[in-house]
């Protein structure tokens, strides 16, 4: 604890109790050194006034006032206890979080041609939404709600099977799935106009009475790759007294633009707000990023500020802003976040640790195989902080003399005297003889077929789930459920940057060939 010590010098002049402190008349500064007559009666019940017996109104609750008064030949130590500053906890049972399920997705198509973003597979036998469920769960926030619109069966599905029981307790908590619907009245009659609009539209679930106590609220994306303790977060929005606070992470230029930037003072609030910015208005939005933290060489490559995506509000501004402050806007980063920050205090909330918006194919792609390197930057592998996904209850893989070099395998896999390098092999996939599998995402099956099925379509000429004898596969998303044949090639030879084939069942993006969910690829095929 705290304290100070004052000199006193004995037949001095009377000094004065203030409200603050102690002073000679002058200033009003806790501790200062003062001059008076320990002898004085009067000035030890104008010190015991000042220091004890004075009412008033107080923000925090203070700690034990008292003092040690000695005297020695003339000269006397006052040491004073200062007051006791709590600071106040964030209490994650007062804090809610709010999953936005996506929109239509097109930066992703053609994996979310029949499902949600945040239901697209990940990392082998994980989903998109489970990265905030799990962040949410691991940081003992309970009350959760998701908001779905686009395609959303795949994803209702997802989340009944694996957080409706399975184990995970939520104790009091809770986690809703709030569906797009409409409602009498014009405004009402519309589907989600964006992510503002859609949590304006379920703004009467706060005013609930099980949902009275809930002071933040946190906004979250369902399409980022990231593990963040969202009571840190919350606990730095408390401590700053901020309105509105957005998670943040320095970017470089060539992504920079497919994100919010910002620009914040030295105490790290956010003065301006622009989102996705081109051009000059890019340029404008150069920071120097020393300020958070980084070497000088780092900020040259990431002279951007970029926001998450990620932000929490007081209950009562969110309410405000949403209904009456700006009723008619619709998106949080490109509407509510600029204009806020002309009115409200909105902090940045620097993220140290790895984070990427895996929204597009390239980034979806590069993230994923990302995760097979000796020691990547993310992965699933964390006993403190689990991710947590739907149970299968599948078998172990069984790999009969294959190779396998820097991948990963998921549960009840079947591989044949193959070879898998730098690629991700989701749950139930079959890898016939001499299959060749390099830089490629497979996300694997929804069910098996029995070796008597198998042996019936080949005798038939038909084509089983998985991959068949002698395919050679590079630079490759397979969707799920997908029929590859024999002695078929998937290399994009010609480096083909964009191509749209549904009719052959594959399209390409920024260069990466997409085998569609269920598409059949005959035997013999060169892609």
């Amino acid at each position: 604890m705290d304290s100070c010590c004052v000199a006193v010098k004995t037949k001095a002049p009377l000094a004065k109790a203030s409200r603050g402190g102690l002073s000679d008349g002058g200033n009003d500064f806790w501790g200062e050194r003062i001059r008076g007559s320990l002898n004085n009666s009067g000035w030890v019940s104008q010190l015991a006034k000042g220091l004890k017996t004075e009412k008033r109104p107080r923000k925090i609750k203070p700690g034990v006032a008292f003092s040690v008064i000695t005297s020695n030949n003339g000269t006397e130590t006052l040491t004073i206890q200062a007051p006791r500053l709590e600071r106040r906890r964030a209490d994650p049972k007062n804090v809610a979080s709010i999953i936005l399920g996506g929109g239509a997705g097109t930066q992703l198509f053609p994996l979310t041609i029949k499902q949600a973003t945040p239901a697209v597979p990940v990392g082998g036998c994980y989903r998109l939404i489970d990265i905030p469920m799990s962040n949410c769960i691991n940081s003992n926030i309970n009350k959760i709600f998701i908001l779905t619109q686009f395609n959303s069966a795949s994803l209702n599905r997802h989340l009944a099977r694996t957080y409706f029981g399975n184990g995970v307790n939520f104790g009091d908590g809770f986690v809703e799935v709030l569906a797009a619907t409409q409602t009498p009245g014009e405004a009402g009659m519309k589907w989600f106009q964006g992510t503002a609009d859609a949590v304006r539209k379920f703004i009467w679930v706060f005013e609930d009475a099980k949902n009275k106590n809930i002071e933040n609220i946190l906004i979250l994306a369902g399409d980022h790759l990231y593990r963040m303790d969202y009571m840190d977060f919350v606990q730095n929005h408390i401590d700053r007294n901020a309105d509105i606070t957005v998670g943040c992470v320095p970017v470089g230029e060539s992504r920079a633009s497919d994100y919010g930037l910002m620009k914040i003072n030295k105490r790290g609030r956010i003065i301006q707000f622009a989102e996705k910015p081109k051009g000059a208005g890019l340029k404008a939005m150069e920071v120097d990023t020393t300020l958070l933290g980084l070497s000088p060489q780092d900020a040259l490559k990431s002279p951007y500020i970029a926001s998450m995506g990620v932000y929490v509000f007081r209950t009562d501004v969110l309410l405000n802003l949403l209904r009456w402050r700006y009723p008619t806007s619709n998106d949080f980063g490109s509407e509510i976040i600029p204009a806020a920050v002309m009115e409200h205090n909105v902090e940045a909330y620097l993220f140290k640790d790895y984070w990427d918006d895996i929204g597009t194919i390239k980034t979806f792609y590069e993230a994923n195989l990302a995760l097979t390197e000796e020691f990547p930057k993310f992965e699933f592998y964390d006993p403190k902080t689990p991710i947590f996904t739907s149970p299968r209850f599948l078998p172990p893989t069984k790999i009969e003399k294959s190779r396998v070099v820097d991948a990963i395998i998921s549960h009840g896999c079947f591989l044949r005297e193959c070879s898998v390098e730098h690629s991700i092999v989701g749950e139930r996939s079959r890898l016939d003889y001499g299959v060749e599998l390099k830089d490629t995402l497979m996300m694997g099956a929804d069910y098996y077929q029995t070796e008597s099925e198998i042996a019936s379509l080949l005798a038939e000429g038909n084509i089983p789930i998985g991959i068949g004898r002698n395919t050679k596969i590079r630079n490759c998303i397979i969707d799920k459920n997908a029929k590859i044949g024999k002695d078929v090639v998937i290399m994009n030879k010609d480096g083909v940057q964009e191509a749209d084939r549904p009719d052959k069942g594959f399209y390409i993006r920024s260069g990466i060939t997409i085998i569609l969910e269920k598409a059949t690829i005959k035997d013999g095929t060169v892609i």
